[in-house]
Order: structure tokens, then sequence, then C-alpha cells
């Protein structure tokens, strides 16, 4: 049975959990065409302030399902090519999502499981969470953005060591190099992350949206370029009514109401 991507509504949270827990939550494609069509629907809903991805049970996801990728081989390249476009479509759509969206990793994040923790703005993990870029264990290589998001959160030496020779990495270990923000108890990374998302809930959304551009845009972007996008966010924002609010909240000493 292939796993799926349940919606749930907490407040001003949209959670996203992918559901398959007699796999670890491998990843399928119906999974992951879910997950966008979700992600649209919520851009298109000013009550959702923020997304929350999360695993199904004691795990986030284990990744691709190797049964399938079996049967897939005896099948045609393009099938396989095509199937992989729900994943990265997925992968753009967390990406370009104008909204924050967070990890809540318990247990395994391996293979494509890690590549879509990364693809989140933020990541929230257990303490007893573990991290792995598993594909050469089997012959493969990344998907999912792995080798992307990985050689600019980290030394490249590093980046080739976790996808050459693959180990788990512990959730310390992704908070002390950055990867991970912040690491719960075990069994509390969605209530953590629901804790960030009403902090995010409190922020004026097109700022955030603005912010989450810029960062997108600056490892691409020259200088010159990426100061003239700062000031067209910048001017945009301060003739925004949330940008009138949050100036005239800090100068009457009381907390913004933005919407």
């Amino acid at each position: 049975m292939p796993s799926e991507m349940l919606t749930e509504r907490r407040g001003d949270t949209l959670v996203l959990t992918l559901s398959e827990p007699a796999t670890r939550n491998a990843l399928s494609p119906q999974a992951s065409a879910a997950g966008i069509e979700a992600l649209n629907v919520a851009d298109a809903d000013a009550g959702v302030r923020a997304v929350i991805l999360r695993g199904d049970g004691e795990h986030f996801c284990a990744g691709g399902q190797l049964q399938r990728l079996a049967t897939v081989r005896l099948g045609e390249r393009q099938d396989q090519a095509r199937s992989m476009e729900n994943l990265h479509g997925f992968v753009d759509a967390i990406r370009a999502f104008p909204k924050p969206v967070i990890a809540a990793v318990e247990g395994w994040a391996a293979g494509a499981g890690f590549s879509l923790a990364l693809a989140c703005d933020l990541i929230v993990a257990a303490e007893d969470a573990r991290f792995l870029m598993a594909y050469q264990r089997v012959g493969l290589s990344p998907d999912g953005g792995g080798t992307w998001h990985l050689p600019r959160a980290l030394p490249r030496a590093l980046a080739l060591q976790w996808m050459w020779l693959p180990e788990p990495v512990e959730a310390r270990r992704m908070e002390q190099l950055g990867l991970v923000n912040w690491v719960s108890a075990h069994g509390q990374a969605l209530a953590q992350a629901l804790q960030v998302t009403a902090r995010l809930a409190a922020m004026a959304p097109n700022a955030l949206a603005s912010v989450k551009e810029l960062a997108n845009r600056a490892a691409n972007d020259g200088l010159r370029e990426h100061l003239d996008l700062e000031r067209d966010h910048f001017v945009d924002n301060l003739f925004d009514a949330n940008g009138g609010e949050g100036i005239q909240a800090f100068l009457d000493k009381r907390p913004p109401r933005f919407e």
C-alpha cells in the first residue's frame, strides 16, 4: 500500500503527515502529489500561517520504497523519471511556498526523507532522531535535493562524506552544524514545532514571505542585484498595512496585531 499524505488543521497551522508506518513512511509518488496539492490550497488560505511536515508514528520518513523501485526497474526508465517529478515538485513547492514550513522529525529521516527535511525552512528533531543519506548503501545517488542542500549547508568534504560513506547523524550533531534548529524530547517534535508556528503566526505574513524569498535568492544573486531586491521588499512591507501596524505598535509600546 503506498503512503498517503494526511492533513490536519491545528489553529493557524496546517499539519501534513506522511503516513505508512509499516514502511517507516516510505515516500510514494501519490504522497508527494498530495503534498503539492495541500500546499497549493494552503497558499490560498489566509488562515494558514505555517505548515508542519511530519511522519506518522515513530519515524519521519525512510525514503523511497525499495520494493517499488525494484519493480520499476522492470519497466521503462522514463516511468521512474516521471514518478520522481512528484517528489521534486514537492520539494520545489516547499521552497516556493511563501509561508514557513517546519519539519518535525522523530526516528529516522533517511534517503529522500532526509532530503525532504532539508527542503523545509526549519527543523525540529527529537533527541533520538537519526538522519542518513542512505543511497550509496544500495548503489544509488541522492534525489529530492539532497545534493543541492547539503553542500550549501556544510563544508564540501563533509557533505561528500555523508553522501559517499553514509552513517547515521544524530540530532545533536545536526544541531551543532546548524542543520537542525531545535532538539526536543522523544515524541515531542510535533509539540515543539507547534510552539514555533505559534510564534511565527504572531509575525506579519507578508514580511515572513519576503524573508523566505530573499533567503532563497541569496546564494545565486550578486550583491547589487540582491540589494535592489531587499530595497523593493522593504518598501513593499513598509507601505503594507502590517508595516504601519508594526511601527505604531512599537511606538505605542504594545504588541502588534498583524493581519
